[in-house]
């Protein structure tokens, strides 16, 4: 697949229209009953789905998404279990197992799904879910020693650097073509994601890291050594895309309640000192 197509649809790699903007509600009218909020109150407890290994928002139980996810309960007065997963191939296949109907192997639905991208095609492939409460705006982004790189205003400035960057990525597969392919032999590209490449940029394997803007900050946002900038590709999504939640088509009354939560949390200032916790700037999505 080329840079300029259309991207995979793995959760961590679906880069897509950028339907969200601010914290506004974006489901369609609040007609369902209040049953599954109701059910979900007298159990007592919020189960949240959160995926594996996507640093820094869950790494073995800790991240930005568990923090989320324990204020979110909180607001609503439940306790919270976190139903962590790894991403399937399809973002479809997510919604499918850990929202509307649950997974094969026995595991799910939860009542809510984290780091869904808030997105109006996908929203339209999955009628039985809704998406909504965008919390955070990601970007692909590079990360440069700035003894070596002073200035990203172009892909040219690349030229000559080493460029670490997870391969099966939308930052790997934007590089792999770049300018015809240009800088492929400048790039080192085993590495599992934007963490290990900030890393390997702290210990001078590098001089280039590329990954997603929170991945790499959490590794260097503050070291006045390295810069951060989004990718100055004009393949890359120029606004980023939002990460929000998803319930069932019929839970909107849980959906309500979560999205006053969020807003509360955002218009409070907790839902940015969760994000400062992992050393990342929150970005309002």
């Amino acid at each position: 697949m080329s840079a300029g197509n259309k991207a995979p649809t793995s959760r961590r790699h679906w880069l897509a229209g950028l339907a969200a903007a601010g914290l506004a509600p974006l489901w369609p009218g609040r007609q369902a009953q209040a049953a599954p909020l109701a059910k979900v109150r007298e159990r007592g407890t919020l189960i949240v789905g959160v995926y594996n290994d996507m640093p820094p928002f869950h790494v073995a139980g800790a991240g930005i998404d568990i923090d989320l996810a324990r204020a979110l309960a909180a607001a609503l007065d439940l306790k919270l279990s976190l139903l962590p997963f790894n991403a399937d191939e399809n973002m479809n296949d997510d919604l499918r197992n850990m929202v509307w109907k649950g997974h094969y192997l026995g595991y799910g639905p939860a009542d809510v799904l984290m780091h869904v991208p808030v997105e109006r095609p996908l929203m339209e492939a999955n009628p039985q879910v809704q998406i909504f409460a965008p919390y955070y705006r990601e970007k692909v982004a590079m990360a440069r020693s700035l003894e070596r790189v002073p200035e990203l205003d172009s892909m040219k400035a690349l030229a000559n650097q080493k460029v670490a960057v997870p391969g099966q990525t939308l930052a790997g597969w934007l590089l792999l073509g770049a300018d015809n392919g240009a800088y492929k032999n400048q790039l080192s590209t085993q590495w599992k994601d934007g963490t290990e490449c900030a890393r390997a940029l702290q210990r001078g394997e590098c001089t280039v890291a590329a990954g997603l803007a929170s991945e790499l900050e959490t590794v260097l946002r503050g070291d006045a050594r390295f810069a951060i900038s989004p990718m100055p590709s004009p393949r890359a999504p120029r606004d980023g895309w939002a990460a929000g939640l998803a319930v069932k088509k019929d839970s909107a009354d849980l959906a309500t309640a979560l999205q006053q939560a969020m807003n509360q949390l955002a218009q409070s200032g907790q839902l940015g000192e969760i994000f400062s916790r992992y050393n990342v700037g929150w970005r309002a999505a």
